[in-house]
C-alpha cells in the first residue's frame, strides 16, 4: 500500500522540488541589476583648425643658359703669334686674360708714324700761331683796307689746328690697332669654339672663336595661368632658388631678372627669367652648374592672409566636416584657393579652434552624434606649415 502511494505522489513531489529550486535561484539575483546601454556613436578623430598667413611657393622648370654668347672676330689682320693654353673648347678663362696675339710690328710702326705726324702738326700749329701774332701786331699800323683775315693768317691757323686734330685721330687709331693685336676675354668665359692656330694669318672681321659668359646664367621658365594670380605685381628682383636634381642636389641663390612680357599663344603661359651668378664656380667653392642642365626654380609668391592649410583628403566637393559643440557632425562649405602637393589652401565657413574631423565615419550626416577619440584638452592644432619650407628657408637650412 505504501509503495503504491509513493508511486502516485513522487512525480508531484519532484515537480514541487524543481519549482522551489528555480525560485531559490531567481531569488539570489538582484532585481535592481540593469544592463549597461551600448554606445553606438561612431568614433572620430579631430584636430583644431588654425588660420595662418601663408606665403605661396611657386615652382617651375627650365634650362640653364648663358647670359650672353659672343662670336669672336679679329679686329686687325695679321699672323697669330700666340694663343692662351685654355683657349680651347671647354676652357675657362677669366675676364681680361689674353686669348691670342697677332704680330705687332706693322702696328707698332704705324703708331710711331702717327706720333711723328702729330709732332709735325703741333710744330706747324706753333709756327702759324707765331705768324698770326706778328700779323696782328703789324695790322695796328697798316691801312685798314689791307687788314684782312688772310693778312691776319686766320685761314692758315685754322688749317694748322685741323691738321693737328687729324694727327691726333690717326694716333688714336694706330694705338687702338696696336692694342687690338692682343684679343682679351671680355668677361669670365667658357670657350665653346676656337678657329685659329699659331702662325695662321687672320683677316680683319674673320670669326676666330665663340665664348659663353659665365659670370651670370639665366633660366627662362613658364608660369601657368592659374599661378600668375599668386605672383606679386612687381616680380623683378624677387629672390628665388635654382635646384639641380640628381644623385647630389645642388642649390643656388638667384633672383628674378625680368618678365618676358608676353603670354604664349599655344600654352597660355607667361615666362619669367631667373638669374644666378658664377654658375661655373670660378669665384666660389660651390659645385658648378653647367649650361644646358634642366633645373627647378622656386620663388615666393603672394602671402595669403588667414587661410587654412588642410590635407586634400579632408576636403570633398568644396566641403569639410567639423564636430560641433554638442558633438554632432556639421559640414562647412569652403573655397579651395590653391593646391600645394598633398594639401589645399582654403577659406570659408571655418573658425579658429573648430574641431576638424580627420577620420570620418562611413556615411557622415549633418547632425550625426559622434564621440571623440581624443578629449578636447589633448587636441593639437591642425597646422601643417612645418613640412613646407620656403625657398629662402631651404637655402638657410643648407
Amino acid at each position: 500500500m505504501n509503495k503504491r502511494l509513493m508511486k502516485v505522489f513522487f512525480p508531484f513531489v519532484a515537480v514541487a522540488v524543481g519549482v522551489a529550486g528555480m525560485m531559490a535561484i531567481g531569488a539570489t539575483n538582484s532585481d535592481d541589476e540593469k544592463k549597461e546601454p551600448v554606445d553606438t556613436r561612431p568614433t572620430v578623430r579631430v584636430e583644431s583648425a588654425v588660420a595662418q598667413n601663408y606665403s605661396v611657393q611657386l615652382s617651375s622648370f627650365g634650362e640653364l643658359e648663358p647670359l650672353e654668347r659672343t662670336r669672336l672676330a679679329a679686329q686687325v689682320s695679321g699672323e697669330v703669334t700666340h694663343w692662351h693654353e685654355k683657349f680651347v673648347p671647354g676652357g675657362l678663362i677669366a675676364r681680361g686674360e689674353v686669348l691670342f696675339s697677332i704680330e705687332k710690328d706693322t702696328y707698332e710702326a704705324a703708331l710711331m708714324k702717327a706720333q711723328a705726324d702729330l709732332s709735325l702738326a703741333e710744330a706747324a700749329l706753333i709756327e702759324e700761331q707765331a705768324r698770326a701774332a706778328v700779323a696782328e701786331s703789324e695790322a695796328k699800323t697798316a691801312p685798314k683796307a689791307k687788314v684782312t683775315d688772310l693778312y691776319l693768317r686766320k685761314p692758315q691757323l685754322l688749317s694748322a689746328r685741323a691738321a693737328l686734330k687729324s694727327s691726333q685721330a690717326q694716333l688714336k687709331l694706330a694705338q687702338r690697332d696696336l692694342d687690338n693685336c692682343e684679343v682679351r676675354a671680355p668677361y669670365d668665359a667658357l670657350v665653346v669654339a676656337r678657329n685659329l692656330g699659331k702662325g695662321q694669318y687672320v683677316s680683319q672681321g674673320s670669326e676666330v672663336g665663340e665664348l659663353y659668359n659665365i659670370e651670370y646664367a639665366e633660366v627662362t621658365f613658364p608660369v601657368a595661368g592659374f599661378d600668375t594670380a599668386f605672383l606679386p605685381e612687381r616680380v623683378a628682383g624677387l629672390p628665388a632658388q635654382v635646384t639641380v636634381k640628381g644623385a647630389t642636389q645642388v642649390y643656388r641663390e638667384a633672383f628674378i631678372a625680368r618678365d618676358l612680357g608676353i603670354v604664349d599663344s599655344a600654352t597660355r603661359m607667361s615666362h619669367l627669367v631667373a638669374r644666378i651668378s658664377d654658375p661655373y664656380s670660378l669665384n666660389s667653392d660651390l659645385p658648378p652648374i653647367k649650361f644646358g642642365r634642366y633645373v627647378e626654380v622656386n620663388l615666393m609668391g603672394k602671402t595669403l592672409k588667414n587661410v587654412y592649410r588642410l590635407p586634400q583628403e579632408l576636403v570633398t566637393n568644396q566641403k569639410i566636416w567639423i564636430v560641433g559643440p554638442e558633438q554632432r557632425l556639421e559640414s562647412r562649405n569652403v573655397t579651395v584657393l590653391r593646391e600645394e602637393g598633398e594639401f589645399f589652401l582654403i577659406r570659408g565657413a571655418l573658425n579658429n579652434d573648430d574641431k576638424v574631423v580627420t577620420t570620418l565615419p562611413e556615411y557622415p550626416q549633418n547632425g550625426m552624434e559622434v564621440k571623440l577619440a581624443i578629449v578636447d584638452e589633448e587636441l593639437e592644432p591642425l597646422n601643417h606649415q612645418a613640412d613646407t619650407n620656403t625657398a629662402e628657408q631651404k637655402a638657410t637650412n643648407r
